[in-house]
């Protein structure tokens, strides 16, 4: 029982790493021993990320722009050239886009729906090979997909692909689970709430008190709370769970109180 959060010697790759929600997953990872890869379109800062989390253990960058084909294949394939199993895949690289619903153009619509749908069932069809390899049915291979609670609720921003975008999200990662059971793969989605990231920086900035006050518990998401379920869904403790969507957000989808 003492080892079932133990998550150390496994091998993970989280995409959108550089920042946010990917940077608080990842650091997670790598202070409890994941060899962790972090994937991000800017090259600076992901290497930066890369550089102040391999102070805690081991962390690899490997920049690459997953909105597009080529971007998803240069990515698996320096994976395969440095890794013969992949024990994680975290699936949380997105975008949004705010416009009025009478101006919402195309180019925003398909941007998020590409980035947030799009991409991350095609890099987790290309590694799954790699994950089969690492997958038993006592420890299986996880996909962690990063979801929203914009994709569980309304919100009244105008951003009118994202929460769609989110949505499919948390059905793919069901379909995923599905199908992937038979393989000794879990998929499991995390739905966060309010969390200090470059995503959220305007709105907190501007609403951010309003925010706070919205939330049961009283205050904005810390890294902590992201970094303790992507273990948990990463580790032998979650080994019979697949195909959930976990809100993680101080109890706003939970706690919500209608009249």
């Amino acid at each position: 029982m003492k080892d079932l959060f133990d998550i150390s010697g496994k091998v993970a790759l989280v995409t959108g790493g550089s920042r946010g929600i990917g940077e608080m997953i990842a650091e997670g990872f790598v202070a409890n021993g994941v060899k962790t890869y972090i994937s991000s379109r800017k090259a600076e800062a992901c290497d930066a990320t890369a550089a102040r989390l391999s102070e805690q253990g081991e962390c690899i960058s490997i920049p690459a722009d997953l909105s597009t084909a080529e971007g998803i294949k240069t990515l698996v394939g320096e994976i395969r050239s440095r890794e013969d199993k992949l024990d994680i895949l975290v699936n949380n690289a997105g975008a949004t886009w705010g416009a009025k619903v009478e101006e919402f153009p195309e180019a925003g619509w398909d941007k998020v729906m590409d980035i947030n749908v799009k991409s991350p069932f095609f890099l987790t069809q290309a590694l799954l090979p790699l994950l089969e390899q690492a997958a038993t049915g006592q420890d299986p291979a996880r996909i962690i997909m990063v979801g929203s609670i914009d994709g569980l609720n309304v919100n009244r921003l105008p951003t009118f692909s994202y929460g769609p975008s989110k949505a499919a999200v948390h059905h793919l990662t069901r379909m995923l689970a599905s199908h992937l059971a038979g393989r000794n793969i879990t998929a499991n989605a995390i739905a966060p709430g309010p969390f200090p990231s470059k995503m959220m920086a305007h709105t907190l900035d501007t609403i951010g008190e309003q925010i706070r006050e919205g939330v049961p518990l009283g205050r904005i998401g810390e890294p902590a709370d992201m970094a303790g379920v992507a273990i948990y869904l990463a580790s032998k403790a979650s080994s019979y769970v697949t195909g959930v969507v976990i809100p993680v957000d101080g109890g706003i989808t939970g706690c919500a109180v209608t009249l």
